[in-house]
């Protein structure tokens, strides 16, 4: 059997299908597994998994709609199943998995703006639940498909080979960080598309965080986020003050995850290095705001959530529609109301 797993949205989605394409392998050992991804991160993390046999990475955000539409004929009725990894509830990724042609076309019945998107264009539906995790409904979707039940979900999964574990040890020996010191890590970034910015913590608690560690607590932090992130790492460690607060700049998503296996704890907005940190099985303080804690909490690793738990919450539903907040008195309230203190209690119980 030859099957295809689009997985087409950012690295954080493409992680919680890990556990999924390891159970497709299980499910069909003899399968050709490809998958097609837009972005570089996601290319570098599936490119790990033994199960797959090739990766296909082509830029559509930034290629001519013509030029999109022919490198996506090339594989039309080249596949006998495809999935579109959860969620994708867009009108491209539909017309995407459509126009390839296989056989068994997979997808979700989402709650929200479902027919305007198209997913009556896959024939192999699940319906979606605001109880379940991502995790739990790629799982379910291919239980759908094979016709059995996945009694034990793995972990998320993010190999890292031997050179980029080297790559890591240059950069850490680089900040003189030695195997006995106390290592966390912050991700204060996150996507920016839809008005996600407004899912991040702001630089001025990181910062103030950052100085309790390291003072209090005698942390080293490594600040973590991809290349347009750069600005705002270089702010938070300005705030600081300190010699052991450091941005780490690397080469790769593989590089970042590497280093980030060093860390004895990880705090983060939710983003896609808060599920690299459960892939990693790291001790995670994940702050939340307008999500539906259910989708997104770190997945089988130890963690903490710190959350106002506002009577709005959780305001974004999967759909192209962008992150809005309705609220009169304070926008954004849920991410911009939670406090140091919070945190810092968090940190303290997951770190006892």
């Amino acid at each position: 059997m030859r099957i295809l797993i689009l997985a087409l949205s950012g690295i954080g989605d493409a992680l919680m299908f890990t556990p999924a394409s390891k159970k497709i392998k299980d499910y069909y050992p003899d399968s050709r597994i490809d998958v097609l991804v837009m972005f570089k991160g996601v290319k570098d993390l599936y490119e790990s998994l033994p199960e797959v046999n090739q990766v296909f990475y082509f830029d559509f955000i930034n290629a001519a709609p013509i030029k999109s539409f022919k490198y996506i004929l090339s594989f039309r009725k080249k596949y006998d199943l495809t999935f579109n990894v959860y969620p994708a509830n867009r009108i491209e990724y539909n017309v995407i998995q459509w126009l390839i042609a296989a056989p068994k076309r997979t997808g979700i019945n989402y709650l929200h703006q479902n027919l305007r998107n198209f997913n009556f264009l896959s024939n192999i539906r699940i319906d979606e639940s605001n109880d379940l995790h991502n995790v739990e409904t790629n799982i379910k979707l291919v239980d759908r498909v094979t016709r059995k039940t996945t009694d034990s979900i793995p972990e998320l999964r993010f190999p890292i080979p031997e050179k980029n574990q080297q790559n890591a040890q240059q950069i850490l020996n680089g900040f003189g960080i030695k195997e006995s010191d106390k290592v966390i890590g912050f991700h204060p970034g996150g996507s920016i598309p839809k008005n996600h910015i407004n899912k991040r913590w702001s630089p001025e608690k990181y910062a103030e965080l950052a100085k309790y560690l390291i003072e209090k607590k005698s942390f080293k932090v490594c600040v973590f986020g991809g290349p347009d992130e750069s600005d705002l790492k270089s702010e938070i460690i300005k705030r600081t003050g300190s010699e052991y607060c450091y941005a780490i700049d690397t080469k790769s998503l593989v590089d970042t995850a590497a280093v980030m296996r060093r860390c004895d704890l990880f705090v983060s907005n939710d983003s896609s290095l808060m599920h690299v940190a459960a892939a990693l099985q790291l001790k995670t303080v994940a702050i939340e705001g307008p999500l539906n804690i259910n989708f997104t909490r770190p997945w089988k690793t130890e963690h903490k959530i710190v959350s106002l738990n506002l009577e709005c919450s959780p305001c974004f539903y999967y759909s192209p529609k962008h992150l809005t907040c309705y609220r009169d008195d304070v926008k954004f309230k849920c991410m911009k109301e939670i406090s140091v203190e919070m945190v810092k209690n968090k940190f303290d119980e997951i770190n006892s």
